[in-house]
C-alpha cells in the first residue's frame, strides 16, 4: 500500500515517520508526472516543492494557519494533501483548476496567479489577525519560481520588516528559476548564500567535531540538521535581509523533509516576521524535467511519461513567427531591441537571444519596469519590442499611459495567448487589453487573422516612430491563410474585404467585422446573412485602433453592423465603434460579440465560444431579426 493512498486528510500526513515521509514523497512525484502527463500543467515546479509543501502541512494547522502561494501553479502538491486528488481533468471544466481555487477548497487564499502578490496578501491576512486578536495562528507565503523579482513583493516586505509583532512567515522556494534561471542582482544574492564557502567549510568541521563527541554529538548534530545540515542561520551572511529588520533562516534543504520541518517551526515559535529560505530543485525526481535546459518542464502538455516527449508536437503556431521575424528584424535593424518579463522561451524571443544576446533584456517578474525601460531605450534611439502574455500588461497599464503613450515612444508590444485561453482559468484569459488599450491616446492596435498578416503588422509596427504599436494574437496553432479577395485603403487605413455579398437584390447592407482569430466566424455568419437576402459585406479592419476612416464610411454605408472580437464585449473595440458611429450622428444599430465582463472558470476555448454566443449560429440567432 502507497503512503499516498493513506492520505485522506493533512492529519495523516502529520502522523507519518521519517521514512514513511520519504515514501510519500516519491508516491507524489510519481503520481504527478503520471497525471499530468496526461493532462497537461505545470510539472516542474510542482516536482521540487514536494517535501516543502509535505512539511507546511506538518508544521502549520491550515486552514486555521493560513497558506498563501505565489505562484498559485505550484500548489499541486497542496492539492493533493488536502483531499483533492482526483486530477483525471486538471484545468478542464468541472476539473480540479491549476491554480489554487476557494471553490474547491476552505484550504485555498488566493486564486489570480499573477506573481509576486503573496506577500501582501499574507501581510494583510496577518495584520487583520492581529487586529482581532487571533494571536494563536499563522500566516505562511510560499514565494517563489522567480515572484520575489517582482516590484510588489520587496513592496510588501518593506512593510512586513515594520511589524514586529506580526506572526508572518515568509518561505522563499528558491530554484534559481521562473521559467528559466531567475535573473538579477537578488537572485545573485541568493546564488552567493547557497554556496557560501567559509559556510561549507565550516559545516564540515561542525559535523566532524560533534560526530566525535559520541551519542551527545550526534544528538547535537541532528538537532541543528534542520538548518542546512548544521549551523548556516548562525555563521554565513544574513545580512541582505535582516538588514531589513526581518529574521532569517537557511539556507534549507528544501528536499530533506526533517530539515525544512526543523526551520519551519522555528519560525513558526518566533512570533514575529521570519522569511525561510528553502532550495529546491525545479523538477526533482524526473530524469526528463531535470535535463530540460530550457524551462525544467515549467509547463507541459501531453507527455509520453517514460520519456517527457510530447504526444501531438504543436503545429508552428503564433509565437513561433513573431520568433522569426523578430531575429530577421534584428538583423537589417541594429535598433531593434527584445524585452520580456521572465518568459523569454513562452513568448519566442530566445531565438532572438540566442543571435544577438546583448539586444534582448529578461528583466524578471517586473512587466513595470520592463515597460518603463522600454520607453528609455526608445529615447537613447532603439525601437524595443516588449513581448509578454496578454494578461501580464494589466499589471502595467500605468508605465503604457504615462511612459510610453505620453511620450509617444517608438515601442511595439506583442501581446501573445491574447484573448480567451480558457485552461489556465479566470487570470489568465487575455481578455483585457483591447478594452485598456482603447483608453491610451496615440496606441495603434492590430489583430492579425492568419500568419501573413501578423508578419505584415509586425514590420509596420517596428516602421512607426511616432508612437506605440501594440500586435495581439492568440494561444495555439496558426489558423490556415486567409486572403482577401479585396482591399480598400492605405497603411494603418486598410481594411481587407474577405467576402461580400454583390447583389442588388433589397434587404439590408450589413457590415460583419470579424476581428483577428474571429474573421472565420464572421464569413460563416455573412453567407448565412446573404443566404436570407441581405447584401454583407465582411470586413477585417486589421487596425483596429484607432477607428480607420475607411472603417469609419464602410459602417456609415451600412444598416446593421456585427462585431465580433476576442476581447471585453463591455468598453472592448465594437463599443468603441459604436460611439464613434454616435458622435458622428449615425444611426447604424451596432451588434457587439465578445467576451462577458465576468471571470471566468476554467474550461478549453471551445467551450467558453460557445458559451458567450460566438459560434456562427448564436450570433444570427441573436441579430436574424433586427432592421
Amino acid at each position: 500500500m502507497s503512503q499516498l493512498s493513506r492520505i485522506t486528510s493533512v492529519d495523516v500526513v502529520r502522523q507519518l515517520t521519517p521514512s514513511e515521509l520519504a515514501e510519500l514523497a516519491s508516491d507524489i512525484r510519481e503520481f504527478l508526472v503520471e497525471s499530468v502527463s496526461k493532462t497537461g500543467g505545470h510539472l516542474g515546479p510542482n516536482l521540487g516543492v514536494v517535501e516543502l509543501t509535505i512539511a507546511l502541512h506538518r508544521v502549520f494547522d491550515s486552514p486555521k494557519d493560513r497558506i498563501v502561494f505565489d505562484t498559485g501553479h505550484q500548489s499541486y502538491v497542496h492539492k493533493i494533501l488536502t483531499g483533492r486528488r482526483d486530477f483525471s481533468a486538471l484545468r478542464k471544466r468541472d476539473g480540479v483548476s491549476g491554480y489554487p481555487a476557494r471553490s474547491e477548497s476552505e484550504h485555498d487564499i488566493v486564486e489570480n496567479s499573477h506573481a509576486s502578490t503573496a506577500l501582501s496578501w499574507a501581510e494583510g491576512i496577518a495584520r487583520a489577525n492581529r487586529i482581532k486578536g487571533l494571536n494563536d495562528r499563522s500566516v505562511v507565503a510560499v514565494i517563489g519560481d522567480g515572484a520575489l523579482t517582482g516590484g510588489m513583493a520587496w513592496e510588501a516586505l518593506n512593510t512586513i520588516a515594520d511589524e514586529d509583532d506580526t506572526r508572518l512567515v515568509v518561505v522563499i522556494n528558491d530554484n534559481g528559476r521562473s521559467y528559466e534561471p531567475t535573473i538579477g542582482g537578488l537572485a545573485h544574492h541568493l546564488d552567493a548564500l547557497r554556496t557560501t564557502k567559509s559556510y561549507e567549510k565550516i559545516l564540515d568541521w561542525g559535523k566532524r567535531t560533534l560526530h566525535k563527541g559520541g551519542t551527545p554529538g550526534h544528538m547535537a548534530y541532528d538537532a541543528l540538521h534542520g538548518l542546512k545540515k548544521g549551523v548556516k542561520d548562525v555563521l554565513a551572511p544574513q545580512g541582505f535581509f535582516e538588514n531589513l529588520g526581518i529574521k532569517y533562516i537557511g539556507p534549507v534543504d528544501g528536499h530533506d523533509t526533517i530539515a525544512v520541518e526543523f526551520a519551519l517551526t522555528r519560525a513558526k515559535a518566533y512570533g514575529g516576521p521570519v522569511l525561510v529560505h528553502v532550495i529546491t530543485e525545479k523538477g526533482r525526481g524526473y530524469t526528463p524535467a531535470e535535463n530540460h535546459v530550457d524551462d525544467r518542464f515549467h509547463a507541459v502538455g501531453v507527455i509520453h511519461p517514460e520519456t517527457g516527449l510530447p504526444v501531438a508536437p504543436s503545429r508552428f503556431g503564433w509565437t513561433s513567427v513573431f520568433a522569426e521575424e523578430i531575429v530577421k528584424a534584428a538583423r537589417k535593424r541594429p535598433d531593434v531591441v527584445g524585452i520580456t518579463a521572465a518568459m523569454l522561451h513562452p513568448v519566442g524571443l530566445a531565438p532572438m537571444r540566442a543571435e544577438f544576446p546583448d539586444r534582448v533584456f529578461d528583466v524578471g517578474i517586473a512587466e513595470q519596469h520592463a515597460v518603463t525601460s522600454a520607453a528609455g531605450l526608445a529615447f537613447g534611439g532603439m525601437h524595443p519590442v516588449v513581448a509578454v502574455y496578454a494578461t501580464f500588461l494589466n499589471r502595467a497599464y500605468d508605465q503604457v499611459l504615462m511612459d510610453v503613450a505620453l511620450h509617444n515612444a517608438p515601442v511595439t508590444f506583442m501581446l501573445d495567448r491574447a484573448g480567451i485561453t480558457g485552461d489556465d482559468g479566470a487570470s489568465h484569459n487575455g481578455m483585457w487589453d483591447l478594452a485598456l488599450m482603447r483608453t491610451i491616446p496615440g496606441m495603434r492596435v492590430a489583430v492579425p487573422r492568419d500568419g501573413d498578416e501578423l508578419t505584415e503588422m509586425f514590420n509596420t509596427a517596428l516602421n512607426e516612430d511616432g508612437g506605440p504599436t501594440l500586435i495581439r494574437y492568440p494561444k495555439g496553432s496558426l489558423p490556415e491563410p486567409l486572403p482577401a479577395i479585396r482591399s480598400i485603403g492605405e497603411g494603418y487605413d486598410r481594411v481587407d474585404i474577405l467576402d461580400e455579398d454583390e447583389s442588388e437584390a433589397g434587404g439590408r447592407r450589413v457590415l460583419i467585422v470579424g476581428l483577428g482569430p474571429f474573421a472565420p466566424t464572421g464569413i460563416a455568419v455573412g453567407k448565412a446573412l446573404a443566404a436570407r437576402g441581405d447584401r454583407v459585406t465582411v470586413a477585417d479592419p486589421r487596425w483596429v485602433l484607432p477607428h480607420s476612416s475607411t472603417l469609419m464610411q464602410l459602417a456609415e454605408d451600412s444598416d446593421l453592423i456585427i462585431h465580433i472580437e476576442d476581447g471585453l464585449v463591455d468598453g472592448g473595440v465594437g463599443d468603441s465603434l459604436r460611439d464613434e458611429l454616435s458622435r458622428r450622428g449615425a444611426a447604424t444599430t451596432v451588434h457587439c460579440f465578445g467576451i462577458p465582463k465576468h471571470f471566468h472558470t476554467t474550461a478549453s476555448r471551445a467551450q467558453l465560444i460557445d458559451d458567450f454566443g460566438l459560434t456562427p449560429d448564436a450570433i444570427l440567432d441573436a441579430v436574424g431579426g433586427d432592421q
